[in-house]
């Protein structure tokens, strides 16, 4: 398996990872399954907060293995702070992780619940410089998750990204994305779980907080359908659906999950 070329098939797919990325093997891994029975409520965690600047947004992209929308990170445009974390957190860039249909797809597992993409949105902590030198501190970046479920009242937000995707068909494509407040597609409840853990794509670093949202958002099985028209081959090759972009449940190894709520 080439350095390069890690993805999500049977050849160079998440079990084979720790071939060349080592850290895939580490102990504090994501993603995890969540047991509500296990998980501890901790009455100190309070609530989190955004501020996003809707001209931070940059860019949307095909990367071959997601969808991503990139955002300016030169200063402290957009931030997260609040919930679990102790400084104000630089958005960087918003990705989704989905499944071949619609009963599975999302990379956290929650009661042996799987839903049909997960959304991450990826931020860092200036105090360390650069995006580079975060990747090598335990409070380097903070990740909102959020749940994409098939309903039938599917939020109208998400439309902006999946209209998008038309332009970003095949692997390497990019377009404009620009005027978009990520904070439209936070769910109704502020409620989470957070953990300590790490990105789940190689290398998979360990220095992600994370802020996994309780309460889903919906989204129609034709929006679904969208994601899943994009290709991981370029525009010349033939289509390759790029689907089940998703890291399976790793093993906990002693952490604790905690709750902002009972």
């Amino acid at each position: 398996m080439a350095q390069s070329v890690w993805g999500y098939d049977s050849d160079n797919g998440p079990d084979r990872w720790h071939e060349n990325y080592p850290m895939a093997k580490g102990d504090k891994q994501s993603p995890v399954e969540i047991n509500s029975k296990e998980v501890q409520h901790d009455p100190s965690l309070g609530p989190w907060h955004a501020s996003y600047d809707p001209g931070a947004a940059k860019a949307i992209l095909n990367s071959g293995r997601t969808c991503r929308v990139v955002f300016d990170d030169t200063f402290d445009r957009s931030v997260l702070r609040g919930g679990p974390l102790t400084e104000a957190y630089r958005l960087r860039q918003l990705h989704l992780h989905w499944g071949s249909s619609d009963d599975h797809g999302s990379e956290h597992v929650i009661d042996g619940v799987k839903y049909a993409a997960e959304l991450h949105m990826v931020h860092w902590n200036p105090k360390h410089g650069n995006f580079a030198g975060a990747l090598k501190q335990p409070d380097g970046v903070a990740v909102v998750g959020i749940f994409l479920k098939v309903g039938k009242t599917p939020k109208p937000e998400m439309k902006r990204i999946l209209t998008a995707i038309d332009n970003i068909k095949t692997k390497g494509k990019e377009a404009p994305f620009q005027h978009f407040d990520p904070s439209i597609l936070f769910p109704k409840s502020r409620d989470y779980w957070t953990y300590h853990g790490s990105f789940t794509t190689p290398p998979c670093e360990e220095c992600i907080t994370w802020i996994l949202l309780r309460e889903p958002i919906e989204v129609s099985s034709d929006q679904m359908a969208k994601l899943r028209s994009l290709s991981k081959n370029g525009e010349n090759d033939p289509v390759n659906p790029l689907v089940d972009n998703w890291r399976p449940p790793q093993p906990l190894k002693g952490r604790i999950v905690r709750a902002s709520f009972k």
